[in-house]
């Protein structure tokens, strides 16, 4: 590493920062992968001096980063690149102080982060540019989501743009810095056995699930605005759609890996008007029990109205209108206070040709992301015993296993790591996340119309009824 970095983090106090962030930038201190001259500068209104912050640090860093993986010496050394600066980022004259405060660039990369509330991130860009601080050396980072529509993510695009250029905005999506989401790339392009049968011929739908079992928790204000699909379809699972389906780029670099993806979401099928009754379902979470406990209903959450009719469940058929994947149906799946949590993509293939044996089943790829990461693909085989009795075993990747001599790096380290070095290729480009926009604004819209009131279900359960009606219809079923 041969760096020095200013690393500035807007949202210094809060959960991002404290939770992710900070322990992702620990673990590469403590794995020696950043520059010795690499500073780290936590940006927030509240009224704290540099011990009061670092004792709040390192409470939280004690909590997320595992116990064998924190050292109190290694602390030491890492708090001592770590300062804190009370500021209003609305303010500009507290940009002048931060300038001050910094002294001059001298060649140094200086990368802003914006862990904050969407609408700050262009009144910080025109601050940062007015301060003199937004130079050639400069790198900006936004948290998704970028906007709430397309009209919002051109008007932030274009104020971001009118101050830094497009190869030094990051727009940061950590699934794509999660290790099997890679090694998706890895798997399709690397592997002769799956190129000729990635194709519509060959594959007979695609599953992509994200659930989680926890509630909005201190996020209601922002969630109650936003709903499932602002927060996690528009660019988690779209994300996940593009590197399943994506053609081979030319070369493995930031320019030819980006175009691909959007060659992939403007080949998306709209879904326009009343479309929104047949090839989606919007759901919102009710009282139930998770985990042996009760948890209340969306609307007795806290900062949520209580006769919201915000989305904490989204299921979502899309299509792609393309040679390679025309015909083939991808099932999109996401929700609040789910069975259980899990990040998921299922490549279900098609029968054979002719049916030999009584029993039916199909081959599958079963990729998880998380809670585990691993990669297995379901084979048939005959079980022991007399006769042709067909069983469906798999062929297991566990990623941990495998690389079990090697620490598995949070999703943050390897972003972080990638905008200070100035690699761009895990993150998304300005035409990706309008193009995205341009296929969700559409189904909103139609659900403005058609679709107002989303269907209960109780927490706990994979959904509301009408998800798996929906899928069912089309012959398939959701994977358990």
């Amino acid at each position: 590493m041969s760096i020095s970095c200013d690393m500035l983090v807007f949202g210094g106090t809060g959960d991002l920062t404290l939770h992710k962030l900070l322990p992702a930038l620990y673990h590469l201190h403590r794995d020696g992968r950043l520059h010795a001259d690499v500073r780290i500068l936590a940006l927030a209104r509240k009224k704290l001096d540099r011990d009061g912050y670092l004792a709040l640090a390192e409470r939280h860093c004690r909590a997320q980063v595992a116990r064998g993986d924190f050292s109190p010496d290694t602390w030491q050394t890492f708090a001592q690149r770590v300062d804190y600066f009370a500021m209003d980022a609305s303010q500009r004259s507290d940009y002048l102080r931060l300038a001050q405060h910094l002294g001059q660039a001298n060649g140094r990369v200086r990368v802003y982060y914006l862990a904050t509330a969407p609408d700050l991130f262009e009144p910080i860009a025109a601050n940062l540019e007015s301060a003199g601080l937004a130079g050639d050396d400069a790198r900006i980072v936004l948290e998704k989501p970028i906007g709430h529509s397309l009209d919002s993510a051109l008007e932030i695009n274009e104020a971001i743009g009118a101050v830094f250029p497009e190869a030094r905005i990051y727009r940061i999506d950590h699934y794509l810095g999660k290790e099997t989401v890679q090694n998706l790339m890895a798997l399709r392009f690397a592997n002769a056995l799956f190129e000729p049968i990635w194709r519509a011929g060959h594959i007979d739908h695609v599953q992509i699930t994200v659930a989680e079992t926890l509630g909005v928790e201190n996020r209601g204000g922002y969630y109650d605005n936003a709903g499932a699909m602002r927060d996690m379809l528009q660019n988690h699972l779209l994300q996940l759609l593009c590197l399943v389906a994506m053609e081979a780029p030319v070369r493995f670099d930031a320019k030819h890996i980006r175009g691909e993806k959007v060659k992939v979401l403007e080949a998306l099928k709209p879904i326009t008007g009343n479309d929104v009754l047949d090839k989606t379902v919007r759901g919102q979470y009710g009282a139930g029990r998770i985990g042996g406990h009760d948890v209340p209903a969306y609307y007795f959450e806290p900062n949520i109205d209580n006769d919201s009719d915000t989305e904490t469940f989204v299921a979502v058929k899309a299509e792609i209108d393309n040679w390679r994947w025309a015909g083939v149906p991808f099932y999109l799946r996401t929700g609040k206070r789910m069975a259980r949590k899990r990040s998921e993509i299922i490549i279900t293939f098609k029968q054979v040709p002719h049916l030999l044996f009584a029993k039916g089943e199909v081959n599958r790829l079963v990729i998880s992301l998380q809670p585990e990461e691993s990669i297995s693909l379901q084979l048939m085989a005959k079980a022991p015993g007399k006769g042709m009795q067909l069983e469906p075993v798999e062929l297991d990747l566990n990623l941990a296993h495998a690389f079990s001599s090697t620490r598995r790096w949070e999703a943050y380290e390897r972003l972080l790591l990638d905008v200070i070095e100035g690699d761009s290729t895990l993150f998304m480009r300005r035409d990706e996340v309008e193009a995205a926009w341009n296929w969700v604004d559409p189904i909103l819209r139609g659900w403005s119309s058609y679709y107002r009131k989303p269907r209960p279900y109780p927490a706990g359960e994979d959904g509301p009824e009408q998800a798996h009606q929906f899928i069912e219809r089309q012959g398939h079923s959701w994977w358990q």
